[in-house]
């Protein structure tokens, strides 16, 4: 699996300039990439919640913890973790652990963490368990233009 057919037609439809990358120590990827290539502050997290009114995408950085508290607080909603089923339902072209962030595109409401730009880069998950799209942080914001902007998310001890 490459990019994710509905990701692939986002980035098109927005002109977006990205290239793909071999996730670290997938098949297909150099044996000698250290785990580093891809920092864990510009790697994209996607988080799916949900409650009774539906799903809702929290996008926060790899080393960082969504915390919930917060993120109900600013959505004023009262969110919980989406279970399995609701993932597969919602990101159907992708596989489990590697949802992108442009949930937008998947009909989801989305919150991205402020802490994803503040890098000159961003990476994230192409849909499968192999491939990451790396852009600059301007087209991932210009990307991410309609999510809402927000701060939830707390850097791991």
């Amino acid at each position: 699996m490459a990019v994710a057919t509905t990701l692939a037609r986002c980035l098109r439809n927005k002109q977006t300039r990205f290239e793909t990358v071999h996730r670290p120590g997938s098949p297909g990827s150099p044996a000698a990439v250290p785990a580093e290539y891809v920092p864990g502050d510009r790697l994209a997290r996607t988080v799916l919640l949900e409650d009774q009114r539906g799903y809702v995408a929290a996008v926060i950085p790899s080393t960082h913890h969504l915390k919930l508290a917060e993120i109900c607080a600013q959505t004023g909603r009262k969110l919980t973790l989406a279970h399995e089923c609701g993932v597969r339902e919602v990101f159907r072209d992708c596989s489990l652990g590697a949802i992108p962030p442009v949930c937008m595109a998947y009909g989801t409401q989305t919150w991205l963490d402020d802490s994803l730009l503040t890098h000159s880069d961003v990476y994230f998950e192409a849909g499968d368990q192999q491939e990451l799209v790396h852009m600059s942080t301007d087209q991932f914001a210009d990307l991410m233009a309609d999510a809402r902007l927000g701060h939830f998310a707390h850097r791991d001890m």
